[in-house]
């Protein structure tokens, strides 16, 4: 019995290709070493096609509808996605900075900050999410396959229910869920290096069908309703002022993005340079994110004066316009490519934001067993195990709540940006990230104990209202809430600025130090210039690898190049000119 289960663990574990200089072990595989240059094709258009899929989406398009049936005005809710998502964009580049320069994710990122060990608490975080996520985005995507197929066969929207009463859906939504699950499914096999094309086929057929749909409305309205001009609707007996609904407005908008922000790094890693990170990212998230929020707007204000009711859900305006048309040809057309575009792009979002995004952190936590291709396998098929169809149909604050995890996200940024930007000062030792033997990221036995009490500090606060909210506490103290209204914040600061102060008092070994060889074969030369390490002998070599190779190649074995201290200053500037001579091996 021992043998048989010695040999399906060896069976399981990823093979490393020593033609590629890879190696597996309980801290490292493929997929998270720093990335070489090969590996780093990212430019501008791919980082805005990524991003895009982030703002080109329904949930976008439905934003100001959260904020209007809280009796805000357009005005008031404009201003609320104005600002809310110049702030995400402004904390998705910081965030991303550690990536962009040392090359490496979330998942390793954490390390230096949490500990070897410790940094498994922010990756379970992310792994729950990602797969939820995963699911609820598999449902939606579902429900716009199930106008496409509707569009093709009427006979299908009006198929019998076979499903059983406990279930709370119907076959028809099944089948659509069925299919999106299965067509998602190739696409995992594609590494993210490859993933430009897609992004700029979904990102462009989707932004084409908003503006089809806008127009088309605006043409067919001749105007925009009365939502449109909507003005200021809080009752004077209301428990809040306007002032605290738009605080809480903003504080909801950040929160639904936090998710995507605090793992940033996983894909500016793929970036070869910082400009091309920032105007993708800005923007999309900042200025098409508005658009796309004015045009959802725009459009069902229009089919306002067309159908005399408010549809602020895509799939159901769509269906809505099909049933109008008395089924004819040109409807049914129309409805089909338009939520076809949408389709695709919540399904490429879905495959890279949470389906990747969790196949990297489930590398993370184990890396003997698991790449990114495997733990999004995991991921998505975690997805009948999670049954979106109960959440959503059942579960009425599951969203709310799924939104407001940014209680516990918030001040993981704040002990992120602190600890990289201000305690370490941008720099870190890449190869203690990758062993615990005398690594200064080993702290006491594999966690930093002094994060942990930091970032609970973050959302103890907090927390409170977060729970009064889900469960329907009225009678909680206005300051329950109100704490819980600047949750993202109130986290961030409180756990930045313990975090500052607890290391102050309690010094990290290594802070501000960093490996003065690039032991990785990550870096360019002109990038090793820049950040003061000696280039790896073979970085010229490494720079022209053919895609798709790992690239790096560590100290140690065969074909050693003796460096003495004036060859390491001519390389690496004063910041190691201190250094006693090293084997640098190719």
């Amino acid at each position: 019995m021992a043998s048989v289960a010695r040999r399906v663990k060896e069976a399981a574990a990823l093979k490393a290709d020593p033609t590629r200089h890879e190696e597996t072990t309980t801290w490292c595989n493929r997929d998270l070493v720093p990335l070489p240059p090969s590996r780093r094709t990212w430019g501008w258009f791919n980082f805005f096609g990524a991003q895009s899929l982030g703002a080109l989406n329904i949930s976008t398009w439905q934003t100001p509808n959260t904020f209007l049936t809280q009796g805000l005005s357009v005005g008031q809710a404009m201003l609320i996605i104005v600002i809310s998502r110049f702030i995400v964009s402004l904390f998705a580049c910081i965030i991303a900075w550690c990536g962009l320069t040392w090359h490496i994710g979330f998942t390793v990122q954490n390390r230096f900050t949490w500990g070897l060990r410790g940094a498994y608490i922010p990756l379970m975080q992310r792994c729950l999410l990602n797969f939820i996520w995963t699911a609820v985005q598999c449902w939606n995507g579902g429900k716009l396959v199930n106008v496409c197929v509707t569009a093709i066969w009427p006979s299908f929207g009006k198929m019998k229910n076979t499903l059983p009463p406990s279930m709370p859906t119907t076959t028809p939504e099944m089948v659509g869920f069925i299919i999106f699950w299965v067509v998602s499914l190739p696409f995992l096999f594609v590494r993210p290096e490859r993933y430009k094309k897609p992004f700029f086929i979904s990102s462009l057929g989707c932004g084409i069908a908003m503006f089809c749909m806008m127009i088309w409305s605006l043409s067919v309205a001749k105007g925009v309703g009365p939502v449109f001009y909507k003005g200021e609707a809080v009752p004077a007996s209301s428990r809040w002022s306007v002032s605290w609904l738009i605080m809480a407005g903003l504080n909801q908008a950040i929160g639904q993005k936090v998710a995507g922000i605090t793992n940033e790094s996983d894909f500016s890693r793929y970036g070869h340079g910082y400009r091309g990170f920032v105007i993708g990212t800005v923007s999309v998230q900042w200025i098409v994110g508005i658009f796309v929020c004015l045009g959802g707007l725009v459009t069902t204000a229009a089919c306002q004066l067309i159908y005399g009711k408010i549809f602020w859900n895509p799939p159901d305006l769509l269906m809505v316009i099909m049933d109008n048309g008395d089924g004819s040809s040109g409807a049914r057309a129309g409805v089909f490519f338009l939520a076809l575009a949408f389709a695709f792009a919540i399904l490429f979002q879905n495959v890279c934001g949470n389906a990747v995004a969790g196949g990297i952190d489930l590398a993370g936590v184990f890396p003997r067993y698991i790449d990114i291709r495997r733990g999004a396998i995991i991921t998505l098929v975690a997805t009948w195990v999670i049954q979106p169809w109960q959440l959503i149909n059942r579960a009425a604050t599951f969203i709310t709540v799924l939104s407001s995890f940014s209680v516990f996200l918030a001040p993981l940024l704040g002990v992120m940006i602190a600890d990289y930007f201000f305690i370490r000062r941008q720099k870190i030792k890449l190869g203690e990230l990758y062993r615990a033997e005398g690594s200064d990221y080993w702290f006491t036995h594999g966690f930093n104990l002094r994060v942990i009490p930091c970032w609970v500090a973050g959302w103890a606060p907090t927390i409170g209202g977060l729970v009064a909210s889900a469960g329907g506490i009225t009678s909680a103290p206005d300051a329950v809430f109100q704490l819980y209204y600047t949750a993202f914040f109130t986290g961030l600061a409180i756990s930045f600025t313990t975090f500052y102060v607890v290391t102050f008092f309690f010094p990290v070994a290594g802070a501000g130090e960093f490996d003065p060889y690039d032991d990785w074969a990550t870096f360019t030369p002109a990038e090793a210039a820049r950040l003061g390490v000696v280039p790896h002998v073979d970085a010229e070599e490494v720079a022209r690898t053919g895609f798709g190779a790992s690239g790096y190649s560590k100290r140690g074995g065969g074909g050693a190049q003796v460096l003495g201290e004036k060859d390491v200053e001519s390389v690496a500037g004063d910041n190691v000119a201190q250094v006693a001579p090293q084997t640098i091996t190719g």
